[in-house]
């Protein structure tokens, strides 16, 4: 398993991480154990989660399949909605006791989709006071943020975390061969992180399947596309072994792609990509967990 460095962290991180809202998808328990263990036992030790996923259910199961051994081989990363200081810490307790950890390795501000989130959460008495004390506390290793909307969004986030002195660790965005044609993380926020050394977390290689559905690129393409980019990790959702199997083999016989072959997949992507059609992230709120459940964002219940 090829790793990376996770920005100015000091932390390696394999290629591919394992996407934790997947992983609560089968119905039987034990299988969502083998996919979490069979992934680090391949490599991946990047392990991604919510406080939100699958009303917990995601947490706990990586939790059980973080016993006998395992935490102590992967890089664990959940993310909290809360937006105020004493609801990020309610919900980080919840998270760290369902994840039976004392200390979670990355934790990350989640659904960074609105213009209003930057202020809020750096505001007095906003979340961002609660992963500082968090971190100084020993709890968490370090800190990031995630979203899924436009870059101006990323990019007034990371302009304040600027202002207020408290350096990001990491940042995750979409990165896919669709990306470069509408409201491209890869060419407006992408340059900033990797000046300021700032760990790129890739996700929705696939976006959400969407991709798959045109036929424009293989599978193959559209893990190795984000890997290609000076991503940090690139994270996939893998419900089944199968689909685990194809990103780990994805992994395994990575090589950069050439300008060649990126000219060719973008080619036959513009026109597909250019209205934002198969980013539905981008523009609609069908994926907006904390805009169908607003109550995420003040309260420690999910």
């Amino acid at each position: 398993m090829p790793t990376r460095p996770l920005g100015r962290t000091g932390v390696n991180v394999s290629l591919v991480g394992l996407g934790g809202f997947h992983i609560a998808k089968p119905k039987d328990e034990q299988e969502s154990i083998r996919l979490v263990r069979f992934a680090i036992d391949h490599g991946i030790n990047f392990l991604d989660n919510c406080w939100d996923y699958n009303e917990g259910r995601s947490e706990e199961l990586m939790g059980k399949a973080l016993q006998d051994g395992y935490r102590q081989r992967a890089f664990l990363m959940t993310k909290l909605d809360g937006r105020t200081r004493a609801v990020a810490e309610a919900q980080l307790e919840q998270s760290l006791r369902r994840l039976r950890t004392d200390v979670i390795d990355l934790v990350q501000m989640h659904e960074i989709i609105r213009m209003s989130d930057p202020e809020q959460i750096y505001g007095p008495g906003g979340a961002m006071e609660a992963l500082v004390a968090a971190k100084k506390a020993g709890k968490i290793r370090f800190i990031g943020f995630t979203g899924h909307k436009d870059p101006d969004i990323h990019l007034a986030m990371l302009q304040m975390a600027e202002r207020q002195g408290v350096p990001l660790d990491t940042v995750q965005m979409p990165l896919n061969v669709m990306d470069p044609h509408y409201r491209s993380f890869e060419k407006k926020v992408l340059p900033v992180l990797t000046e300021r050394g700032i760990g790129v977390l890739g996700m929705k290689p696939f976006a959400s399947g969407e991709i798959m559905k045109t036929g424009a690129v293989s599978a193959t393409d559209c893990l190795h596309y984000p890997m290609s980019l000076p991503t940090s990790v690139v994270i996939t959702g893998c419900d089944t072994m199968g689909v685990l199997k194809q990103a780990l083999r994805a992994a395994y016989t990575f090589q950069p792609l050439g300008s060649e072959r990126v000219s060719a997949i973008l080619a036959r992507t513009a026109a597909l990509g250019a209205t934002g059609k198969h980013e539905q992230f981008k523009t609609t709120e069908r994926f907006d967990g904390t805009t169908k459940n607003p109550h995420w964002l003040t309260t420690a219940k999910v």
